[in-house]
């Protein structure tokens, strides 16, 4: 097992080195990277990695996702490159240009993804008071509960101070100036003003009763605007009194703003969503619920769960003290994705996929669905719409019934403790995971294809040509995909050399993709400087001869970079070429990728029935 200084080196190798970041921070399961450069994020090669569940390009963000260790990993990145998560975010200031919905939803993430463990230790401790309360373990009228309450209640309650926090780091502006302005709106004096009820002027200035405690819009609002602030108080501040004079200005501009006209926007934006989705819950209660259940896993791979958080927020804060935002239809949703897992476990006789799935669906049924998102979910045909489907199915379910959530963390079967409230409430959300479960297991079964090897002579390619071969034994030796592409049988390539087969017999792939990869663990025999061509030997003595493109050698390493030497020991996945391939494509040259078994003869080969594959995925046999 690698060390973490081992690992988090080689995520930043493959993002371009520390050199192309930033910036970066981390949620619940990903570290998410802003880089000088998207095109040096080697998300293939990262998701070959045993350490890593997934690695996607979102939006301006350059995921990887971890899983449980996240943050020891985020750690150690800073430790040994100096990076912080408050470097150059110049980027983030403004809602980006390219798409005004992505930008606010990288706003969104950005700010509530550093809170959200903060979020589920407030939610499981007002779990485990409920817990103590339902068994008579505890009074209602005791002191005790009273503490432990507002023990659970002040994360909830100080939320705009935490958010004041991740905001400034987001916004680039002083944390401490954040979290005064945070306390203006929480002052235990203007809380009191608005119990009151009475009418409340600040020099003549109207100003409207708010409460504060437990929003989310407001604060966001003001630090955002402070961050315009702090620029104007620096640039107008004279050097000898800059010390001084900026910080008061700043809190002199803010905190009138702050309660006067920002915080009233704020909170009536809030109202506003408030009202929409009560309105939802009262005319259409399974609207929400049902697309939650059908898309967590869409919104999971770009990160956008996490900007839904606010809205959970809203219902918290509210009388109800409860929220079906994401709760319900993000229990569908990831029991659902268990449910695949353990079908693909029982479907799929392959030893090593059969432990990969297994282990994913444990991991989905605690609410982390990354390992069976990336692992399971995305790798068989047809399984991302088994979830889906199942998920919507049972999110209908728990939108009809009324359930709803109680407090933070990610829905799984540990955190089914946060639907104990109301009457029928618990148990309808039990029934919504095992509707899940069930559903998912079932179309997974039946209509998801395992990909199986070929053992005699009936694989049709896409031309109509029959590719034949043997029967295997137990020395089989599996050769993988390259590069992701189309695969085209060997005689259809547009070179004689390769298509008589005269070196080997083979397959072609037509690349979609730039990153070159070992198709099998072995030793690098040839690594031309041009790059067009790669051989490899195995420990069971074969050779293999990845060839990029054809007569790219004319290009004299134009367009290519080795990433390997000779003598290198190599796995598989391990990064070999990064190629142009459309600036080949341009220069006139087709660039078929060609993997080739030396010596060996088509009948010597089982070939896989794919058509489109991925790096992930294995093309032939040898014996």
């Amino acid at each position: 097992m690698r060390s973490n200084k081992e690992v988090t080196d080689l995520i930043v190798e493959n993002i371009g080195g520390a050199n192309n970041i930033t910036s970066m921070y981390h949620c619940a399961t990903r570290i998410r990277f802003y880089l000088r450069d998207k095109t040096k994020f080697n998300y293939q090669f990262l998701r070959k990695q045993p350490e890593v569940l997934g690695a996607v390009q979102s939006g301006e963000e350059s995921q990887v996702i971890i899983g449980a260790k996240v943050d020891e990993y985020f750690r150690q990145i800073q430790k040994d490159y100096h990076i912080s998560s408050e470097d150059d975010k110049t980027k983030n200031t403004e809602i980006n240009k390219a798409s005004w919905f992505r930008g606010l939803i990288n706003v969104l993430v950005g700010i509530m993804a550093p809170i959200i463990t903060a979020l589920i230790a407030g939610g499981m401790f007002k779990v485990i008071i409920s817990i103590l309360t339902t068994f008579n373990l505890i009074s209602l009228k005791s002191q005790s509960y009273a503490i432990l309450s507002f023990m659970a209640d002040a994360v909830f309650y100080f939320l705009p101070v935490m958010l004041a926090v991740s905001a400034a780091e987001y916004f680039k502006t002083n944390k401490f100036l954040s979290i005064a302005i945070a306390g203006v709106l929480l002052h235990p004096n203007w809380a009191a003003m608005v119990a009151a009820g009475k009418p409340v002027a600040l020099f003549g200035i109207p100003v409207t009763l708010a409460s504060y405690s437990s929003t989310v819009i407001p604060i966001i609002l003001c630090i955002w605007i402070q961050s315009y602030v702090e620029k104007f108080a620096e640039k107008v501040s004279p050097n000898v009194i800059k010390t001084m004079l900026r910080p008061l200005l700043i809190f002199l501009i803010m905190a009138p703003l702050a309660l006067i006209l920002i915080g009233p926007i704020g909170s009536w934006l809030g109202d506003l969503l408030a009202l929409l989705v009560n309105s939802l819950n009262k005319y259409v209660p399974w609207l929400v619920p049902t697309l939650m259940g059908t898309f967590t896993p869409l919104l999971v791979m770009v990160g956008m769960h996490v900007a839904l958080t606010p809205l959970a927020s809203l219902g918290f804060a509210s009388a109800a003290r409860s929220e079906n935002v994401q709760g319900p239809g993000m229990l569908a949703s990831n029991i659902a994705q268990a449910g695949c897992s353990f079908a693909i476990a029982v479907k799929d006789k392959t030893p090593r996929n059969r432990q990969i799935a297994m282990s994913a669906g444990i991991t989905a049924l605690s609410g982390i669905t990354e390992p069976a998102l990336y692992g399971v979910t995305l790798k068989y045909k047809r399984a991302l719409y088994a979830v889906m489907a199942a998920g919507g199915i049972a999110g209908f379910y728990a939108g009809i019934t009324k359930v709803v959530r109680y407090s933070f963390g990610s829905p799984g079967i540990f955190t089914i403790v946060n639907f104990i409230g109301k009457p029928g409430n618990f148990v309808n959300a039990i029934i919504t995971g095992v509707l899940g479960f069930v559903l998912a297991f079932v179309f997974t079964y039946l209509f998801v294809k395992i990909d199986q090897p070929v053992t005699k002579s009936n694989l049709e390619n896409s031309t109509g040509n029959i590719i034949t071969s043997n029967n295997i034994d137990n020395s089989e030796e599996v050769v993988s995909a390259p590069v992701d592409g189309k695969v085209v049988a060997l005689d259809q390539v547009n070179d004689e050399v390769f298509s008589s087969e005269s070196l080997g017999s083979g397959v072609g792939i037509i690349p979609i993709s730039d990153l070159i990869v070992s198709p099998v663990n072995g030793k690098i025999t040839v690594a031309y400087k041009t790059g067009h061509a790669i051989g490899i030997t195995t420990p069971l003595g074969n050779e293999y001869l990845i060839h990029i493109g054809i007569n790219t050698v004319n290009l004299k390493g134009k367009h290519f970079k080795v990433l390997t030497k000779e003598g290198q020991e190599v796995k598989k996945g391990d990064p070999l070429v990064q190629v142009d391939f459309e600036a080949i494509k341009k220069e006139g040259y087709d660039p078929t990728v060609m993997v080739i078994a030396l010596d060996k003869k088509n009948d010597q080969l089982t070939f896989f029935s794919k058509d489109n594959v991925t790096i992930d995925n294995e093309i032939f046999k040898i014996n």
